[in-house]
């Protein structure tokens, strides 16, 4: 697949690729090195990124429903107000990551590590194996102001 000129397959390097918009639903993109690149609205909803690199991209409002990230790395990478419904994340590296605003409902954060992420205002998982405990996160230095919480409620 080619999209704005990339070669979208395993293992592309797509490093600070301008993929602003791109339709990339069910893309296979295990082990891409997608470094700082820009993926602001694109559409990786049932995408394969295993293994990515996704350190400094940028995801704001991209929808990644269903996608699986295991153990890709995120670190710092903006995904304010992305869409991660039903995503897999377990192992990831989101440290220092922007999640705000981002809805994060029946998503699988089992290992992730989600230290210094900004969580304000997302919407967390809770239900099922994969509920995320508030503990953990304060443990691990996240920014919680106005998440709302598994039970409904604002964290303050």
């Amino acid at each position: 697949m080619e999209v704005n000129g990339y070669k979208i397959e395993p293992g592309a390097d797509l490093e600070e690729a301008d993929l602003t918009g791109a339709d990339l639903t069910g893309a296979n993109l295990i082990g891409a090195d997608l470094y700082r690149a820009i993926l602001v609205g694109a559409d990786l909803s049932g995408a394969n990124l295993t293994g990515a690199n996704l350190i400094g991209a940028d995801l704001s409002g991209a929808n990644l429903t269903d996608a699986n990230l295991t153990g890709a790395n995120l670190s710092g990478a903006n995904l304010g107000g992305a869409n991660l419904g039903g995503a897999n994340l377990s192992g990831a590296d989101l440290y220092d990551s922007n999640l705000y605003e981002a809805n994060l409902r029946e998503v699988n954060l089992t290992g992730a590590d989600l230290t210094w992420a900004n969580l304000t205002g997302a919407w967390l998982p809770g239900s099922g194996d994969h509920s995320l405990s508030i503990g953990s996160l304060d443990q691990n230095d996240a920014i919680l102001t106005g998440a709302t919480m598994p039970d409904g409620s604002k964290h303050d």
